[in-house]
């Protein structure tokens, strides 16, 4: 898929210009609208064009300089297009933000090859698309913060999610290769951000085979929330941000008995997906764009108090499996 922009009016532009992808919903939305708020300008990126629009809509009238850019990240021409568009616009690119990410929920022996591969290319190979020309601009400036969203996921396995775990541990290698390569150059930082479940679009977007209705496990963060620790790493980046307690949690415990950490994983989520209504088995947008474009999800609610019993129940688990892990360790 290509790249279509709005203009390519070379413009000075305020401090600073950021490309932002994955922007049309979810973290995405959120993030476009806290960096027009934050006064920065604006390089959109998303595969549907007419969502794009609404977002770049948005940020214009919070004041924020604004170029919306239809790319397919998965497309290396198409991302190179973006950052062209950019610099064309405003002559530099100081921040570049991969936040594009999909998911597909099942057995993976029953989840089919091409839908692994996609979330693969989308997750993984969008990143590094989207890194490779933003640090090629870096290195020439000498100068420039690129932002990789990552995710719980990239701490902790999840059963039923084969390929997305695959694509986020890879990425969080990914960000520490980079960060080991850019050691002599201080000026140019790699920030991989680690949020805990949000209430986004994103769960119920994704492809789908487990014929049951799936819902992410509380505590969910705010995609705003999100958004605004993204924006504070512009002025003050950072190598990992962790964000929510969940995301914490499997941070610290992350190499604490992974197989036994992961079993009580599936116990759990079998018994949440047994409690849940049926529902088609679908591709989600992974090939289709025709999806809704919100900020949020719409997964808080009174309907959603059961499922803390059982995220507690998880957590905790977890929890005291890494203490007793760490008391053999202690005690050898």
């Amino acid at each position: 898929m290509g790249a279509t922009q709005t203009s390519a009016i070379a413009t000075p532009a305020p401090s600073p210009v950021v490309v932002l992808t994955g922007a049309s919903s979810g973290i995405g939305r959120a993030t476009a609208r806290a960096l027009a708020r934050r006064g920065a300008a604006l390089i959109l990126a998303a595969r549907d064009r007419e969502a794009l629009d609404e977002v770049a809509a948005e940020c214009r009238k919070l004041g924020a300089d604004t170029l919306a850019v239809s790319a397919d990240v998965t497309d290396p021409q198409a991302v190179r297009a973006v950052a062209h568009a950019a610099i064309a616009r405003y002559r530099r690119i100081d921040v570049w933000i991969n936040n594009v990410g999909v998911g597909a929920v099942g057995r993976f022996d029953q989840v089919p090859l091409d839908v692994h591969r996609r979330v693969i290319e989308t997750n993984l190979i969008g990143h590094l698309n989207g890194a490779h020309i933003a640090l090629l601009h870096f290195r020439e400036r000498g100068r420039g913060t690129l932002i990789n969203m990552v995710s719980i996921g990239g701490w902790v396995s999840a059963p039923y999610a084969a390929a997305y775990t695959a694509s986020k541990f890879g990425l969080r290698g990914f960000g520490q290769s980079l960060r080991a390569e850019l050691s002599n150059a201080p000026r140019i930082h790699v920030c991989d951000v680690f949020p805990g479940f949000v209430d986004t679009p994103g769960m119920s977007h994704g492809a789908n085979y487990t014929r049951r209705f799936v819902r992410p496990l509380p505590p969910l963060l705010s995609p705003e929330v999100v958004a605004q620790r993204i924006v504070g790493l512009i002025d003050r980046p950072r190598p990992v941000l962790t964000i929510g307690s969940a995301a914490h949690i499997g941070r610290l415990t992350r190499s604490f008995a992974p197989e036994l950490r992961g079993a009580i994983a599936r116990r759990v989520f079998d018994f949440l997906l047994s409690r849940t209504h049926s529902s088609p088995q679908t591709e989600g947008n992974l090939f289709d764009v025709s999806r809704g474009h919100d900020v949020h999800g719409g997964f808080r609610g009174p309907s959603y108090a059961p499922l803390w019993l059982a995220a507690g129940g998880l957590l905790g688990a977890i929890a005291v499996v890494a203490l007793a892990a760490r008391a053999r360790r202690s005690a050898h």
